[in-house]
């Protein structure tokens, strides 16, 4: 299969502006009826899916640890924010999305659907 193509969105003109409202550094959005978390990891945007795959648990309430995972507040599941892979062994995926820092803000890729 060929290389994913996405939509991209602009969700805020600064990591200041996206994180401005967020205690624990993680932010929820909603793109296209998609509840998207952002945070920002030693200097990096990441974003991914506002619930976890486990049990449902809202990951904008979890937190990031030390090693750059996502720790979600309900069973304390950890998933890689790079790829979304379940690091604590129980073999869960978190679906994440590609982030890009452009001049006039950033951005959100949400894969394009051709089916409509």
């Amino acid at each position: 299969m060929g290389e994913k193509k996405y939509r991209w969105h602009r969700i805020a003109g600064s990591k200041e502006e996206l994180l401005l409202n967020s205690p624990n550094g993680i932010c929820e959005i909603r793109i296209q009826e998609k509840n998207i978390c952002i945070t920002n990891y030693r200097e990096g945007l990441y974003a991914f899916s506002a619930k976890c795959p486990h049990a449902g648990g809202y990951l904008s309430e979890g937190y990031v640890d030390i090693q750059g995972n996502i720790v979600c507040p309900v069973h304390r599941y950890k998933f890689n924010l790079a790829n979304g892979r379940n690091v604590s062994g129980e073999g869960y995926y978190l679906k994440t999305y590609p982030v890009e820092i452009r001049e006039d803000g950033i951005y959100v890729g949400i894969e394009a659907s051709w089916l409509f």
